[in-house]
């Protein structure tokens, strides 16, 4: 599964939901046990979108989900990704040209993650 997050300052964070739920046509809903990410329901199909607060600028990053973390970051860094940092299983890289990314265990639902994952050689 691939997700978009919006970065957004803590502060900001409510009135971003908002204005994302808004212009998305989204149910916004708070995730349970990860208070820094609102879930924009319905947002894109197939994608995940969540507003995430940050502790920095405002941007967007993907999230790269797998069931082997290990082996998508060498996958990666390989075709030419820098790591940047780590938070628990998550592995944050910067692809080149500068955009970040994170590389992180299955999070979604396991039947959803099974029909659309994808393999890369």
């Amino acid at each position: 599964m691939l997700g978009i997050f919006i970065d957004t300052p803590a502060a900001d964070a409510g009135a971003a939901a908002d204005f994302w739920s808004a212009a998305l046509g989204a149910t916004a809903r708070p995730v349970a046990g990860e208070e820094q990410f609102t879930a924009l329901d319905g947002a894109i199909p197939g994608l995940i979108v969540d507003v995430q607060a940050i502790d920095g600028a405002p941007r967007y990053h993907v999230d790269i989900e797998t069931d082997d973390v290990s082996a998508e970051v060498a996958r990666l860094t390989a075709l030419g990704a820098t790591p940047v940092s780590r938070w628990l299983e998550c592995h944050t890289l910067r692809a080149p040209g500068g955009h970040l990314l994170c590389v992180v265990p299955v999070h979604s639902d396991r039947e959803v993650f099974d029909g659309s994952a994808r393999t890369w050689p």
